[in-house]
């Protein structure tokens, strides 16, 4: 038996009334699991059980680890905090936290690995949404940038990320890591508006008066270099980013 806290990332239906569920955990990073029943009308462990809720689950598995040759057993579950009451209502946080629930599962390839940085970042930023405080936009490119951060790709806003040299900068690289000087400047640069990349050093260190400020036209630009800089790290794309009210 093991039992942990955890973010529903993703559902799949297995035969007539069971799904496999994907969670993040706390302790035991990213497991799936068979929950048997819950697609029967009359199952109350099912409706716990889907996207966006934060529970706390209860696990068999055969043997002494979570990950082997079957998955484990969705035993019981207790709801921690439905956030999906208040993203699936609406259409731009809806977008915005799928894509956070695909982000946490790419940045948690390996199962039964804790990755208690990137869960404590997805439990953060589905309350943030699902409250509304911010645009939700906003709060998937700080999602975005602090995700990466945590992993090991944090992008440089202020410094050369080649050299060092004190900015501000003028150009920015994906490939580089940030802005860069222009003795450091590499084929493909760009040079974005000073306030699309404040916008972005803000959103990655919690700055959230400055991003609020911040004009459309400059919030677009980031979300631009954002999207770009996740998928030169992760190699592809993320389906759901298409789908992002921008």
């Amino acid at each position: 038996m093991f039992r942990d806290d955890g973010i529903v990332l993703r559902t799949q239906k297995l035969g007539e009334a069971d799904r496999i569920i994907t969670i993040l955990t706390r302790g035991h990073g990213r497991v799936r699991a068979v929950a048997r029943g819950v697609r029967r009308t009359k199952s109350k462990f099912g409706a716990r059980l889907e996207p966006f809720s934060h529970v706390d689950v209860q696990f068999f598995a055969r043997g002494s680890e979570l990950v082997g040759r079957g998955l484990p057993l969705c035993t019981q579950s207790e709801t921690i905090a439905p956030y999906g009451g208040g993203i699936v209502a609406d259409y731009a946080r809806y977008t915005a936290g799928t894509a956070m629930l695909e982000t946490a599962e790419r940045f948690t390839d390996h199962e039964g690995e804790p990755a208690v940085q990137q869960y404590l970042l997805l439990v953060g930023g589905l309350r943030t949404l699902a409250r509304g405080e911010h645009a939700p936009h906003l709060i998937l490119d700080a999602f975005l940038l602090r995700s990466l951060a945590v992993n090991g790709y944090a992008p440089s806003f202020q410094d050369c990320a080649k050299c060092g040299m004190p900015g501000p900068n003028r150009f920015f690289s994906v490939a580089a890591g940030g802005v860069i000087c222009g003795d450091c400047r590499v084929p493909g640069s760009v040079v974005p508006s000073a306030q699309a990349i404040e916008l972005l050093s803000a959103l990655l260190s919690g700055d959230w008066a400055t991003a609020d400020a911040c004009e459309a036209r400059h919030v677009r630009e980031g979300s631009g270099l954002v999207s770009a800089y996740l998928h030169w790290h992760l190699e592809r794309g993320l389906r759901s980013l298409r789908y992002v009210e921008k």
